[in-house]
């Protein structure tokens, strides 16, 4: 499948100095979270190992949890950027999806770091959670999803479902050209339409009508969806979350 590849690279000349400075210090810090792991990360040691000024740093970056919030951020502009192309929604998803993925890549040690710290850090879970939430958000609004209302709110947690499921069979893909990765995307995908088409609620097609949905039906208390058995060429999601490994020892 062709697509776009997002780039969040420090070398990109349309970059104001802003996004150069920032670019700089998360490459640093996630360098730094690569070789000694995320909770020995701090952005003054970012922004020395980046010859960054420090007094910039504590303004742009008040807190380490900053960097990922910027990452975060960077990943979504890379995906949202208007390259003309068209396609179903769920054509968009998937290379809005990718599109993250690919900055993910750019920093993919720093960020494998973090993954290994959150089942450890229920500050950071939280947080990321959010973030995630909220780039879900952004993603579905551009893909045309429906979000609006009762449905919409399901559309959202069975993308936020989607994403997750990626990320954790991107962390275990070692491909050059990320195709393991894009098979469970594509697999995934496939798992969340067919479980709109048994809620009665397509995901990913726009138009759909907010009537009243029954919440008992949709989601459970913890917002996952209801475990049902997919088609036989459909593998389930698996868990949403993520294997967690030893932290990488200081060198």
């Amino acid at each position: 499948m062709t697509r776009t590849v997002g780039v969040a690279g420090n070398e990109d000349e349309t970059l104001s100095m802003d996004d150069q400075f920032d670019s700089a210090l998360i490459q640093a810090a996630m360098a730094r979270a690569e070789v000694v792991g995320w909770r020995r990360v701090n952005v003054a040691e970012a922004a020395r190992a980046a010859g960054l000024p420090l007094d910039e740093a504590r303004v742009r970056f008040p807190f380490r949890s900053s960097v990922l919030l910027r990452l975060c951020v960077l990943a979504d502009r890379a995906a949202l950027v208007d390259d003309g192309s068209g396609g179903s929604v769920r054509e968009r998803l998937f290379d809005l999806l990718m599109r993250r993925i690919d900055v993910l890549q750019q920093y993919r040690g720093g960020v494998q770091a973090v993954l290994r710290a959150i089942p450890f850090d229920p500050g950071l879970a939280l947080l990321l959670g959010a973030a995630t939430a909220d780039s879900m958000d952004w993603m579905a609004q551009a893909a045309g999803l429906d979000v609006a209302g009762l449905a919409g709110t399901v559309r959202k947690r069975g993308l936020i479902a989607v994403w997750l499921q990626v990320v954790r069979a991107w962390d275990r893909d070692d491909s050059a050209d990320l195709s393991g990765t894009m098979v469970a995307l594509d697999k995934a995908l496939d798992r969340a339409e067919w479980l709109g088409r048994m809620l009665d609620r397509p995901l990913f097609d726009r138009g759909v009508d907010d009537v009243e949905l029954d919440v008992a039906d949709a989601v459970d208390v913890d917002g996952v969806l209801p475990p049902m058995t997919p088609p036989p060429d459909v593998e389930p999601l698996g868990g949403a979350g993520l294997d967690a490994g030893p932290e990488p020892r200081p060198t």
